[in-house]
């Protein structure tokens, strides 16, 4: 597969997932600050931000201060709107590797958005964020229905999995430090989508330790930490076609993969919210030096290495040293 399509797909898998999980984010977020009327909107609205990524701005913020930066803004470049615009500006360069039916969802997707925003601008934001959520669920469905499980939709998944690994683990970070009673932790299921599955699975016991441990550890919900690193570190695998290595993990991204992997995986039990904090922040910056070590694998060509004549190199340099 030529590189260009490669990293197309790869980044086409992150901007999918970006903007459906800030969608996820910002809806329970501002859900909280409607119907909570103890919560501080500006102190929220700043923890959010901070949570993406994105320098809050001077003055007080609200509901729609933070929706119009998280949601609809151009000026910081990780809003939702320009994350379905790159993601459909990355398809429309790799045509010839994605399926029809995901450029057209990708498309109308982005079409909408106008229409999308203006009903959201009168009926409440949760309208954005629903058709958001549905046409990422639409797109990963087209994409797991639609493409051979070739190195293409390998680049996808990958992208896919590294971006909600990243985002999951900001979602964290803005409960890091939380007291294990605090209601804040029912926002974190619902911001992962977790909520239903996790209080099935533990019979609607409420904890912190439980919640991290699920949203982190579990093995077989899709959103956790652990389940997305998993599928990452075997779709590097997958597109390595070179013979097993006897020795070792033979490029960067999956050695990063298998040892933060192997860290949550043999994490003693009861322990996970000891210095929660700085194991969070471990993970992100693993998940920065696993995308800087695949860009440089599979999408960065070496440079073309344009070789001088040795004679005209002789010839300048005789006449340099007859001026000397």
């Amino acid at each position: 597969m030529l590189a260009r399509n490669a990293e197309s797909l790869y980044w086409i898998g992150r901007y999918v997932e970006r903007a459906d999980d800030t969608a996820r984010i910002l809806d329970v977020a501002v859900h909280q600050l409607l119907e909570d009327a103890t919560v501080d909107p500006d102190r929220t609205s700043r923890v959010l931000l901070r949570v993406l990524g994105i320098e809050p701005p001077e003055g007080v913020l609200d509901v729609w201060s933070v929706t119009d930066l998280v949601a609809f803004s151009h000026e910081h470049g990780g809003s939702i709107i320009d994350s379905i615009a790159n993601a459909r500006e990355n398809a429309r360069g790799a045509r010839e590797v994605t399926s029809s039916e995901m450029w057209e969802c990708l498309n109308a997707t982005y079409i909408g958005l106008a229409v999308t925003e203006k009903a959201a601008r009168s009926l409440g934001p949760h309208e954005f964020f629903h058709y958001i959520k549905d046409r990422a669920a639409m797109f990963a469905g087209l994409s797991d229905s639609t493409l051979s499980r070739d190195d293409g939709y390998r680049f996808l998944l990958l992208g896919r999995s590294i971006e909600r690994v990243d985002m999951t683990v900001r979602l964290l970070l803005s409960r890091a430090g939380d007291r294990t009673s605090s209601p804040a932790w029912v926002t974190v299921l619902r911001s992962a989508g977790a909520h239903d599955t996790y209080l099935r699975t533990h019979r609607g016991a409420l904890d912190a330790n439980l919640v991290a441990e699920f949203i982190l550890l579990d093995r077989l919900f899709p959103r956790s930490v652990f389940h997305s690193v998993r599928v990452a570190e075997n779709c590097l695998a997958e597109l390595d076609q070179r013979p097993s290595s006897r020795v070792g993990a033979r490029h960067e991204a999956q050695r990063l993969l298998g040892r933060a992997r192997s860290e949550l995986e043999f994490l003693p039990p009861g322990v996970l919210l000891e210095d929660l904090q700085n194991r969070l922040l471990s993970l992100q910056k693993t998940c920065r030096e696993v995308s800087e070590a695949i860009a440089l694998q599979y999408f960065h060509a070496a440079p073309w290495v344009a070789w001088t004549d040795l004679r005209s190199s002789q010839d300048s340099r005789v006449q340099v040293e007859g001026e000397l």
